[in-house]
């Protein structure tokens, strides 16, 4: 249970860090699109069973697939996508780290 605060606590705050570290004095912005991002979750809602603390989301949901994640990289080449797409990246690289306790588990 603790685990699954934490990652939702790295989700604000790994991108009000970048933000802060990329943005200096207009971080809001960039920070407030990368937190949006976090509604690519909704693709959760056509798991059965919608949360699973033991399963590694990454190649499992629709929008946390390595082909979804092959277009966020993409999306980084554009100025206009860049911050959306970087959200997006570290949703997926902080989700990736459930993958790994898994494994280690």
């Amino acid at each position: 249970m603790e685990r699954s605060i934490i990652h939702m606590i790295l989700h604000f705050l790994v991108p009000f860090m970048v933000a802060k570290a990329a943005w200096k004095e207009n971080w809001l912005h960039p920070f407030l699109i990368m937190v949006v991002t976090m509604a690519v979750d909704l693709d959760h809602l056509l798991a059965d069973p919608i949360f699973d603390p033991n399963r590694c989301g990454l190649g499992f949901h629709p929008l946390h697939s390595w082909p979804a994640i092959a277009v966020y990289l993409v999306l980084l080449l554009s100025p206009r996508f860049r911050i959306p797409a970087l959200g997006l990246l570290i949703h997926m690289l902080l989700d990736g780290t459930d993958c790994l306790w898994i494994f280690w588990m």
